[in-house]
């Protein structure tokens, strides 16, 4: 038995990448992603503070398989900070698939951090680019707010959900998953990698009724 995780003024939910592009239909569509929707409008509306996520590539960004000639979607290439999956393009500014679901009602949102806007750096963590250096400026943002541990829900578990838990723990921040209001891509093992490291790096997996509101 869980016991249940009671929400302080210092708790955060931050809402990843809820676009139409990671949904079905989408240029990104991660199965079943927009069945996540309901559950996050919830627990918007339970939490102290919420913020959300938004990817947000320019047209023609070197991640796209379309900006690399001769490559195809899903192939991996030698970026200046290491490997790149190269995707279909996707999430491309003030496009519809960059918005967010048309049912994803969070009017309380204290603020949106915009990712992957660096035409030569893809993003999938909140926190930094895949430079690894790049920041996002989210963990400033935390610290000044006094907010000290973040909550996930969104797309996709294994990707940017994954990556934001683990540069939120390298950050000093506490990181819990809420497992059932987030959807998974879970290629070829993916979800189960993601899972380990991130309870390895002290990821608390939970789900929505483990919270105490």
């Amino acid at each position: 038995m869980v016991e249940p995780i009671k929400l302080t003024e210092s708790d955060v939910l931050l809402v990843v990448d809820v676009q139409n592009d990671f949904c079905p239909g989408g240029a990104l569509g991660v199965q079943r992603g927009d069945e996540i929707v309901p559950a996050i409008n919830r627990l918007g509306r339970r939490f102290p503070h919420v913020l959300l996520t938004q990817d947000w590539h320019p047209p023609g960004h070197k991640s796209f398989a379309s900006a690399q000639p001769g490559r195809q979607p899903f192939e991996t290439i030698e970026m200046p900070y290491g490997p790149q999956t190269l995707w279909p393009d996707h999430c491309v500014q003030g496009t519809p698939g960059a918005e967010f679901h048309p049912d994803l009602d969070l009017p309380m949102a204290e603020l949106i951090v915009r990712k992957g806007y660096h035409p030569n750096i893809d993003s999938y963590s909140a926190f930094l680019e895949n430079d690894r250096k790049t920041r996002t400026g989210l963990a400033g943002y935390l610290r000044e707010r006094q907010l000290t541990r973040v909550f996930m829900a969104g797309l996709a578990t294994d990707y940017c959900v994954h990556y934001s838990t683990i540069d939120a723990r390298r950050d000093g921040f506490e990181a819990v998953v809420i497992e059932d209001a987030c959807r998974a891509i879970d290629l070829e093992g993916s979800l189960e990698l993601a899972m380990r490291e991130m309870r390895e790096a002290g990821v608390v997996i939970v789900r929505e009724a483990d919270l105490a509101f």
